[in-house]
């Protein structure tokens, strides 16, 4: 059969679309709750266009998750902004990890090297923090496909259905 065939998404791609989905959906919630509080017109003219930007990727997105190897299970969505604030320092700590990753490569002097180094490793460690702290509290539902896509819509749908 050729992946043009196919019915389902291949595992890894959904992962990958849940992670885009995921970050943008925050992304976009912190957008536009910021929108209101700028009065510079250039900038406000730049968060609309990002705004706006972000709606139509997140939009594309969501169309693949019925075709994810796992239905997601709709549920009600996680009203408390806890998920919203701990799901934002996740993304940060990943981000961190990875921007940290990287730098590290490009290093030649072995003091910048030390310290972007130890950097990294505190960047693990909370990523391990706030990942454990969310799974804890059922915002992140790592082994369970379907209830962490579903995660995925709710947010998006909240993403995308706020004013700003």
């Amino acid at each position: 059969m050729s992946t043009e065939e196919r019915d389902t998404l291949a595992w890894h791609e959904t992962l990958e679309i849940h992670e885009l989905t995921a970050f943008q959906a925050i992304g976009l919630i912190k957008l536009k709750k910021a929108f209101r509080k700028i009065n510079d017109p250039e900038l406000r003219g730049i968060y609309e266009k990002t705004i706006q930007g972000l709606e139509i990727n997140i939009k594309e997105l969501v169309q693949f998750y019925p075709a994810a190897p796992v239905s997601p299970d709709r549920n009600e969505p996680l009203t408390s902004d806890l998920a919203f604030y701990a799901g934002d320092l996740l993304a940060l700590m990943k981000t961190s990890v990875r921007n940290y990753s990287i730098a590290i490569t490009e290093t030649a002097t072995p003091a910048v090297r030390k310290i972007l180094t130890d950097h990294l490793l505190r960047s693990i460690q909370g990523h391990e923090r706030i990942f454990r702290y969310m799974y804890k509290k059922g915002y992140y539902p790592s082994y369970d496909l379907g209830q962490l896509l579903a995660n995925d819509l709710n947010n998006a749908q909240k993403a995308l259905s706020m004013d700003y």
